[in-house]
């Protein structure tokens, strides 16, 4: 398995782009990789546009911030990296929410 660092970008020479307790929305659908107990691989966990909370803050690869991100209307919580999540309590005026790298499109989920 191939992992993709990106562009060598190090998103933990700063801090973290989000707070814990911040209401965000999914950028993107996200689908289980196996990763997921209960659930089968493939199986929506989250939809673009969905609701959650930010409960935790890890690190992946020594390179990105994973965001356990609670999503009260399904019961669980996910890991999802900053690049698919936008703020809904502190919304970037330039950002556009409908831009996802195709990168994002290859990034699976794991439980937090």
């Amino acid at each position: 398995m191939k992992i993709n660092r990106d562009d060598g970008t190090v998103e933990l020479d700063g801090p973290p782009a989000l707070e814990y307790g911040e209401k965000v929305r999914s950028r993107k659908t996200v689908r289980n990789d196996g990763t997921f107990a209960g659930k089968e691989i493939g199986d929506i966990l989250v939809r673009k546009g969905d609701i959650g909370y930010v409960t935790s803050i890890g690190t992946f690869l020594q390179q990105f911030y994973i965001y356990g991100i609670e999503f009260i209307e399904h019961g669980y919580r996910v890991g999802m990296k900053g690049r698919e999540l936008a703020s809904i309590d502190n919304p970037d005026p330039d950002e556009d929410e409908d831009a996802v790298s195709v990168w994002d499109e290859d990034f699976q989920p794991t439980s937090v």
